[in-house]
This record gives C-alpha cells, sequence and structure tokens, in this order.
C-alpha cells in the first residue's frame, strides 16, 4: 500500500524542558489521526537541494484528543531539521507521514513491565500512560519506569510519572541523572546512567518485559544486560533515536 503524505499544522509550541520543545499539530485536512501510542511519524522539510525526513514519536494521550499530536524535539546546536521546527509558529505547516512503528503496548498476558528511556525516548511512555493505568487497575500488571537525564531541569514529562505513581501503587517513576542530582532527592532519584540502575528492581526474565527507548548507546547496553539475565529476545523491545541535524 502506498504511504500517503499529509500536511500538519502547528498549533500550538512550548518548551517543557530548556533543550526540548513540544509541538503540538493538527491535520490540514481535518481529518483524525488514528495512531497507537508508541507510535511515531515522520516530517519530510525541504532544505536547499534536500529533502531532511526526521521521524519523532507522538508524545500526546489518544484519550486526551483525536484531532492532534504533540512531539518532543529536542535542539542540536547547527541542526538544520531542529533549526526550522523551533522557529515554526501557530500556523505554519509541515509534510508527514506516518503513524508507523511496533514499540506499542501488546496483547501480554500480566507482566511487569520495564520501560527505560533517556531524554525524549520517554515520550512514548507518556502516550501509553491511560493504557497502563487501565491494565494496572484491572489486571496483575505493574511497571518500572526509568528515565536518564544530564540534571533534574531536563526531566521531560517527570511531573506526568511521578502523578501516575502517586495515584497508582503498581507504577513506580526512577529518575536517574548522569551529570547533578536534585537539592532534594527522593528514594527514586538515582545518580548514574539510566542503564546501570536497572539492577535496582531486580529485573525477572520469568515475568517482566523490556521496553527501551532512546539513545542508542543505551539500549545496546541494557539490552546485553537484560539478554545476560536470560531475558528472550521478544522481551526485549527496542526503539533507538540516531542523532540527528
Amino acid at each position: 500500500m502506498a504511504i500517503r503524505k499529509f500536511e500538519l499544522v502547528l498549533e500550538s509550541a512550548r518548551m517543557v524542558t530548556p533543550r526540548v520543545r513540544e509541538l503540538t499539530f493538527t491535520r490540514r485536512d481535518g481529518e483524525l489521526i488514528d495512531y497507537q501510542p508508541g507510535q511515531f511519524v515522520t516530517l519530510h522539510m525541504p532544505h536547499e537541494e534536500q529533502m531532511l525526513r526526521r521521524s519523532y514519536s507522538i508524545a500526546s494521550i489518544p484519550e486526551e484528543s483525536s484531532q492532534s499530536i504533540a512531539i518532543a524535539v529536542t535542539h542540536v546546536d547547527g541542526g538544520r531539521a531542529t533549526e526550522r521546527l523551533f522557529a515554526m509558529e501557530p500556523g505554519d505547516a509541515v509534510d508527514a507521514v506516518g503513524p508507523f512503528g511496533r514499540f506499542v503496548l501488546r496483547d501480554d498476558s500480566p507482566c511487569r513491565y520495564l520501560l527505560i528511556g533517556t531524554g525524549t525516548g520517554v515520550t512514548p511512555y507518556r502516550a501509553m500512560l491511560p493504557e497502563l493505568e487501565r491494565r494496572i487497575d484491572l489486571e496483575d500488571f505493574s511497571v518500572e519506569l526509568f528515565l536518564g537525564v544530564r540534571n533534574p531541569e531536563e526531566l521531560l514529562y517527570g511531573e506526568d510519572f511521578q502523578q501516575c505513581a502517586e495515584k497508582h501503587a503498581g507504577f513506580n517513576f526512577h529518575a536517574c541523572f548522569s551529570r547533578v542530582m536534585p537539592e532534594s532527592p527522593t528514594a527514586f532519584h538515582y545518580q548514574g546512567y539510566v542503564q546501570d540502575q536497572i539492577d535496582r528492581v531486580k529485573p525477572d526474565p520469568e515475568r517482566d518485559i523490556a521496553y527501551l527507548c532512546g539513545n542508542p548507546e543505551m539500549i545496546d547496553t541494557a539490552a546485553l544486560k537484560l539478554k545476560e539475565l536470560g531475558f528472550p529476545v521478544q522481551n526485549i523491545r527496542r526503539e533507538k533515536y540516531i542523532s540527528s541535524n
């Protein structure tokens, strides 16, 4: 089936961390944007004599609006695509295709999800929150969500995850800081790289399913660790973010 391109119009934008801009789009043609949490869209942006193609996970929650989608974009100094996206104003448009991807929640038997991300790699997990809450409430599921960032200011969607943890005993949020710790750290604030903190929850290959999203080095290191612990390949699901400009 041919891939169909459509036009997205910027509805609103906001800085969600000092380096990350969240952009919310609607379709120019007014059609609904049908996606599963965990999927991504690819934006097509002309630049000089070439076409830039950049893929971004959908950060918005389907239950909030089927008319719009939000993406989170990290600024890259000198980046051709990020400079354009950071300069966009409401009413500006960009071509897109999608949604794509199989980095979604599946019809799993009750289990514990280990959701591990770095930076904007956490955006799919934000979109998954309502379905995760439903599974925790109605079935024997639980969630350990690990987010790795450099410092507290970069804790993308941290409030959303913390609120979920406060509402559900079966949801734990672990914030991992590679450079600067919060002034008043809690029991779920860790110093170091996120992949080095997984052992804290005693990963269980018989019960756990791991999702890995973000920095390729983190994903490779974490996947190797989980395989060494006996995790079957099908229980390690990943989405790598390749840095580009």
